[in-house]
Formats: structure tokens, sequence, C-alpha cells
């Protein structure tokens, strides 16, 4: 690989005045410089695994952002942090947005004419490029590169011509993309369900457009006909005719806690098993179903009460209070294990939809209830998490309508689990190719189907 050669990315930067720089002083950048709207800050937080933002924004006004035309980044500028998540990267989107870059991090602008800078961030993305970046970092306290701007000058790169470098950087971006694809449509029909849910059990939109003497809107005639005309008062205030007022206690098979602490810990983990269901899991209103710690089938076993299983609604009832996810038919695992800050609900489906359940507590209804019993001592937590669930009252809708609720919500989550699933694949995908593409033991040439399959 004669024409591959390692290069000092200082040697590859723009001439352009500020090409290298470091983010403002905290002194510059304070919390009354923020603006409702305005120029966005890049933060730590806000940089993911992958080339897209998360998080929320903070903003600072335009005119403050061109006093400090330094830490002004643009499309193709890469961003890194000098102090907390060091090893991350970011890439300026194609948007023609500028952003901010705060106190924290600093920038790179390349050399077009010597490096694609989207070949340069997957080249920091990759274990080798991490793995250049951490040793110029201290662990010693909060996290830190020492002489920052002078120590990612001296960040090695292995670079191909620029001809490889856009052939390498281009099959990348095409399977990052058909990811961030699949996750936006389902982002959409995650929407579309909850706007169901509203719809039907929030708002009672057919009960009120019946009531009204119209057909309700987007509705067969079937389904319409299973939505009563009038209102009831109850406890809960009006609702449906016919609809009940229900607690937890009354359509639950089992309500139960997570371990003890003791019980499952870092020196009960193993390769292979019963995978442990944590906080991270329970973001989406379906498991996140990936990067498990295991304990063995027979230690689970011996905590078989905070077995769970396809069908049960967990929540987290301590620090990050609020979660909670439905396991479903189509997970990676039949069985999973709590642990010690979760619990679960497993219905009786004869009487509840584990789907409708999930739904209204992920609802600001639910969220409210969950929460009212909150403790803020210490870390915060649901106080006696199992006794109140049980207590906690809700709406029930009539069976048949529960049961066309399943049916279409169950369509949505079918194709959500799909595209879940390529999404997994294609990340495995990325991830094997890119150590090997970016240290030349594999060219893009030697695997052009598998853009065109990715692609199509």
């Amino acid at each position: 690989m004669a024409e591959w050669r390692k290069v000092k990315l200082g040697e590859l930067s723009s001439k352009n005045p500020g090409a290298i720089a470091i983010g403002p002083f905290g002194s510059r950048m304070k919390a009354d410089c923020y603006v409702s709207f305005g120029v966005p800050v890049i933060r730590g937080t806000n940089i993911s695994d992958n080339r897209k933002w998360k998080g929320d924004w903070v903003y600072v006004s335009e005119q403050v952002a061109d006093s400090m035309p330094n830490c002004n980044v643009r499309s193709g500028d890469l961003v890194f942090p000098h102090r907390g998540s060091i090893g991350e990267v970011a890439i300026i989107p194609d948007n023609s947005l500028r952003y901010m870059i705060s106190t924290s991090l600093m920038k790179f602008t390349s050399d077009p004419e010597k490096a694609n800078p989207l070949y340069l961030f997957y080249y920091f993305r990759s274990p080798a490029g991490r793995s250049e970046i951490m040793k110029y970092s201290s662990q010693v306290g909060t996290p830190g590169i020492g002489q920052p701007l002078a120590s990612m000058r001296q960040f090695e790169v292995y670079l191909p011509p620029l001809a490889e470098q856009n052939n390498i950087a281009s099959l990348l971006a095409i399977i990052d993309d058909k990811i961030a694809l699949n996750q936006h449509m389902n982002d959409t029909l995650e929407d579309i369900a909850r706007a169901l849910f509203k719809s039907w059990f929030v708002d009672f939109d057919p009960v009120k457009a019946k009531a009204e003497g119209h057909e309700p809107e987007g509705l067969d005639e079937a389904t319409a006909a299973l939505f009563p005309s009038n209102f009831t008062e109850s406890s809960l205030g009006l609702i449906p005719e016919g609809w009940e007022i229900s607690t937890v206690e009354e359509i639950a098979q089992q309500v139960a806690m997570g371990p003890f602490g003791s019980s499952i810990k870092v020196s009960t983990f193993v390769s292979k098993g019963i995978p442990i269901i944590s906080g991270q899991h329970l973001n989406d209103v379906m498991l996140t179903d990936n990067e498990f710690n295991f304990v063995t089938e027979e230690h689970a076993e011996k905590l078989k009460k905070a077995n769970v299983k396809r069908g049960d609604v967990v929540f987290t009832h301590a620090g990050n209070i609020g979660q909670v996810s439905y396991i479903p038919e189509g997970s990676k695992f039949e069985r999973y294990i709590l642990s010690q800050r979760q619990f679960y609900l497993r219905c009786n489906e004869q009487k509840m939809s584990p789907l409708f359940m999930v739904y209204f507590f992920k609802s600001p209804e639910g969220q409210h209830r969950l929460l009212a019993n909150t403790s803020q001592t210490g870390v915060p937590s649901i106080a006696r998490p199992v006794s109140y669930l049980r207590t906690i009252t809700f709406t029930k809708p009539s069976k048949k309508i529960l049961e066309e609720f399943d049916k279409i919500i169950l369509s949505l989550h079918k194709k959500i689990l799909a595209n879940s699933k390529e999404v997994n694949n294609l990340s495995e995908l990325r991830d094997l190719l890119l150590p090997r593409l970016i240290s030349g033991k594999l060219r893009v040439g030697e695997i052009s189907e598998i853009a065109e399959a990715v692609a199509s």
C-alpha cells in the first residue's frame, strides 16, 4: 500500500484563518449569552455515535457568534471534545447552517485538496482513530487533553489518495444514510401510534364526533361502530359511555420488582446467557434490544420473580424515573431479567392489552400518575413502586376497541421491528467494514456490490 501514508492532522488543515481553533473561554460563554433562537451552540451532549446530532440545543445571537469567528463551524468541519467525552468526534452537516463550539470543544477545517473531511470523520470513529485521540488524554479527574490544539495537530491519520478517501467516505455514508432513513421511518410510525392512542383514549375524538352527529374521521364503518356516541360522569370526569374506571391491580396478572442490588453485580456477569434489562433499554415504547450484560441461566432461575418475558411492561423506579417500555413479540430473547432499578407489570390479557398500558404510561397523563408518588430525597425514586402502581387508575375501553387498537399498533410495531433489525445489521456491517477500509486491508472496489445493495 505504497500510496497510503501516515500524516499528522495539522498537515491536512485548511490555510484559512481559524482552521484549527478551540472553543471560547468560559467567561465569554456564560448562561446569560444564551437566547431562545439564533446560532446553535454545539456541546459535548450533542455529539452522538453517528453523524446525527442528539440532545437539546442552546443558542447565541448572531452578534455573539460574529464576535468569536474562530469558534464558528460550518459544513465539513470536524469537532472534537478536549474535555469530558474524549474520543468522540462530530462532523458539521451539509445544511448551510453555522454553529458555534462550546468551551470544551475544538474544531478542525481540512484542506479539501488534501483530505476528505468525511473520511477523516470515519477515521476518528474507527478503533484506530479513537486510540490515536486517547493517546493524548489524561484520565486524572475530568478526562481531558493537555495542550488541546497542539495535541490535535499531532493526531496521526492513515491516509490513502484523495480518490480512495472519497470512495471510502461515500460507501460508509450510504450505509449511515440508510440507517438514518430507517430510524426516521420508525420515528414516524411511532408518532402515528402515539397520535392514535391520544385520539381514541385521551381526546375521545370518535366519541365526540358521534355525539355531535358526525362520522368519526379516518375510521371505517365497522371500527366507528365500536365507539359509543355519549359520555357519562366518572371519578375521572366525563368518559365514553360503557367504558370503566379501572386500577392496575384489577387488570394485572403480576406486578413485581427487580432483584436487590447485591443479587446482580459485575462479578455475576457472563458473556452469554440471560440478558439484563436496565434503564438504557427503556427509552422507547419497545425495548431497545441490544448491548446487554448477561447472567447465567442458573443465576436467573434463583431470581425468578425478576424474570420478564414478551408482553411485559417494564418501568424504572429509581434514577431516571418515568421510563417505560414494552417487550414485543419479536424481541431478540424469550426472557430477560431486571436490574435492581426496574419493576414490571404483567397484564391479564383477558382483561387488558399491554400495548394499551405502555402507551397510557407514555402519555402525559400516565406519566403524571406514575410520578405522583415520587420521592426527591437522594436519588429520585417512586416510593413503594409495586404497591403504588397497583393503585393507579385509568379509563378502560371496551374489549373490542382494545382488540382493534392492538391490531393497528401491532402492524406498526411489525414495521418498526423490521426496520430496527435492518438498522442493527447495517450498523454491524459498517462497524465491520470501517477498520478494514481505513487501514487499506479492504478496498471499496472489492465490495462495490454492498453499496449497490444498501442503496437499492
